[in-house]
């Protein structure tokens, strides 16, 4: 594939000590997203009685933009003459028509499955689009640093090697994942930031003067964020974390921390106990929320890193997400390795 895509952000060094890169920081917020760029020309958004804009309603991140850029893009903004061609070559869009084109009987002998396919097309939902944040299609949702990577530091990369070991495991339930033993949803689904996966990308939003409420179609998680107050003491860590909103004008901003420990060193963005996320919400149009997230953590990450993503608006409805119910895979990968211990055994 060309690599013709031309830049979307201004660059910043990504090892920089930690003071430059928030000075630097502060100073481009301005130039990065000014009130008036994060909603569409002449945009007024809908408000509740209270003079809030108004959020409720069914939302999805759904697409094949992904948190981190992939190697065979250089840019974060796709250019609109390439938009289609690069679309219809994006694995996952090659993988919906190769399995929406098989013959009866094929990749059903378990030979595929070393190459992530687990599932074939007719169980996942991931979108097909890339997605559309400020107008621009998107190669990844971070945009600072500008390679589209996130900026792990050694500590960080020894943590998430560690935990990995601890949670991989098949001794008992308590060594798999947390979606796996369906605590959480899987990917970072809940957040923060909240990331899209492989299927239930839905997001219901339900607001008060007080509270929003955010029902997460994966697993069903319920992030309900108080607006006003301050954070419950660092040792309450809850799944999901702590977290507070205030508003901004019109956009809602949300701050969390205190994750829970096996929650924190898992999924798309890990966070230690010094660690902090910030999610702005701003009603861009009636079809889109811009969701705008920042990471700040000294200990995973060398710099504070950004992304942005929006959240469309959808007229599907949000069924039950049944996670226990008929699921064999959680006791036939542990019955599977009590059988390889007792081989071993004898």
């Amino acid at each position: 594939m060309n690599r013709l895509f031309t830049s979307g952000t201004t660059a910043a060094a990504s090892r920089a000590p930690r003071h430059y890169l928030l000075t630097a920081l502060l100073l481009s917020l301005p130039l990065l997203g000014s009130a008036a760029e994060n909603t569409a020309p002449g945009y007024e958004p809908p408000r509740t009685p209270s003079g809030k804009p108004d959020f409720q309603g069914v939302w999805t991140n759904a697409s094949i933009t992904t948190l981190q850029r992939a190697g065979r893009y250089d840019e974060l903004v796709i250019p609109e003459d390439q938009l289609a061609a690069v679309t219809a070559a994006h694995p996952q869009n090659v993988r919906q028509a190769t399995d929406d084109n098989l013959q009866a009987g094929e990749l059903l002998d378990g030979s595929d499955l070393a190459m992530g396919r687990g599932y074939n097309a007719f169980w996942i939902d991931p979108g097909s689009s890339f997605g559309r944040v400020r107008g621009e299609y998107r190669t990844s949702w971070i945009i600072d640093p500008p390679n589209g990577q996130v900026p792990y530091s050694e500590q960080g990369q020894q943590l998430r090697r560690e935990f990995r070991a601890r949670f991989s495991s098949n001794d008992g339930p308590e060594g798999r994942s947390l979606g796996e033993r369906c605590l959480i949803g899987f990917g970072g689904t809940g957040g923060p930031p909240m990331l899209n996966v492989l299927y239930n990308n839905h997001y219901r939003f339900v607001q008060t003067d007080d509270y929003m409420m955010i029902m997460v179609e994966m697993n069903q998680d319920a992030r309900i964020i108080p607006i006003g107050g301050g954070h419950r003491p660092r040792e309450l860590q809850q799944w999901l974390g702590d977290s507070i909103g205030w508003w901004e004008g019109d956009t809602l901003v949300v701050e969390t921390v205190s994750l829970h420990p096996q929650q924190a060193g898992s999924g798309q963005v890990p966070l230690s106990g010094e660690g902090k996320v910030i999610e702005r919400f701003t009603r861009y149009s009636d079809d889109q929320i811009l969701y705008e997230f920042e990471v700040d953590d000294p200990v995973y990450y060398t710099q504070v890193w950004r992304g942005e993503m929006s959240f469309n608006a959808s007229d599907d409805r949000i069924y039950e997400y049944a996670c226990h119910e008929g699921n064999y895979g959680l006791p036939g990968i542990l019955a599977g390795a009590r059988r390889e211990e007792a081989e071993a055994a004898e």
